[in-house]
């Protein structure tokens, strides 16, 4: 009797361990259940499709061409919010721009097996499949600004030039040394830390951490402010258009918060601190954009990559926080020094 009441609760545990560790299956756009297709989409050659919004002046007479890659809870929207704010100068300057869903976000069909590497072949897919051309720009914002480090990686070839905004760091990647990396780590709130530990070292319990009530998940989630700096506040209060956050999620967080956690703190194929100048001369250049009181990203971390790889613009922003491309006048800056040589 005895054994068979500890097997039975045995049984009981791993279908409960099953259930809550196992996250639900997305809510795929266009499905039954599923919620609206409202974007123009492009279908990849694996069948997925990616939902898009194009900005500034058409394709055919754009002099620059830029594929734009959005951050953390956010969606293809976020470019004409802040990013891109100004119709007027991307006509003056002949600026053509897409922005598109990351896989799993807002109806970006979801993508459980992305990596690094597939995303940057989704945006040199993308640009195919809407006549680019052999050269284009990207430009990502702090999630999204990690992804282009993937692209310098695996598709350096069509780039005409690249500028990371913020990007978000990974504390392990191997370059890093391990007191510089432990200081920036130690600096995020434990939460995050423990987020960020699950995410590396623990990738299939990810899930589970960020929806049990046990320990509080992530604090950008979870809507903890004094993670940003005055200036993130300010950005936020006088937004004309807050994020939708119910839309970039509709797929499912897992679909694509936490796959972003997965990859973006997880283990790499490869540092980005050992790459190559992809502009040997001078044809091109990459920049990357940090504010020095950026509470999300420690600039500590980004000057020692900028040291490691001096063939990179780096323009570090006194007393700008995580958001600081969120205003006309840094949106244009960063699209001059990027464009105009």
């Amino acid at each position: 009797m005895y054994l068979r009441i500890v097997g039975v609760i045995l049984i009981g545990l791993s279908a409960w361990a099953f259930s809550a560790f196992r996250p639900p299956a997305p809510k795929v756009c266009g499905s039954v259940g599923g919620p609206p297709i409202t974007a123009p989409r492009i279908k990849l050659r694996d069948g997925r499709h990616l939902a898009y919004k194009e900005h500034g002046v058409p394709i055919t007479v754009a002099k620059y061409k830029i594929i734009y890659i959005h951050g953390f809870s956010n969606s293809r929207h976020d470019a004409a919010v802040g990013i891109f704010p100004s119709p007027g100068f991307l006509e003056e300057l002949g600026v053509y721009v897409v922005s598109f869903d990351r896989p799993g976000y807002g109806e970006s069909d979801p993508h459980r097996k992305r990596t690094v590497k597939s995303l940057a072949l989704d945006v040199e897919e993308l640009g195919d499949k809407l006549g680019l051309g052999p050269k284009f720009y990207v430009v990502g914002l702090s999630m999204g600004g990690q992804a282009v480090w993937g692209c310098l990686k695996y598709i350096p070839h069509r780039l005409a030039g690249a500028s990371l905004l913020c990007p978000v760091i990974n504390y392990w990647w191997p370059s890093f040394p391990a007191n510089l990396s432990r200081e920036g780590f130690s600096s995020q709130l434990p939460q995050d830390q423990w987020t960020q530990r699950v995410a590396h070292h623990l990738p299939w319990l990810t899930y589970w951490w960020n929806t049990q009530k046990l320990f509080p998940a992530l604090s950008i989630l979870s809507g903890r402010h004094e993670i940003l700096s005055s200036q993130d506040l300010e950005i936020i209060r006088s937004s004309q258009r807050p994020v939708d956050r119910e839309y970039v999620k509709q797929q499912g967080e897992y679909e694509s918060f936490h796959l972003d956690l997965m990859i973006g703190f997880g283990k790499w194929e490869f540092d980005p601190m050992l790459l190559e100048n992809i502009f040997p001369k001078n044809e091109g250049s990459v920049h990357l954009w940090h504010g020095n009181n950026d509470q999300l990203v420690p600039v500590k971390l980004q000057r020692y990559i900028a040291q490691k790889l001096p063939w990179i613009h780096y323009h570090e922003l006194p007393g700008a926080g995580h958001l600081f491309a969120f205003t006309r006048k840094m949106s244009e800056e960063i699209l001059r020094s990027m464009l105009v040589q």
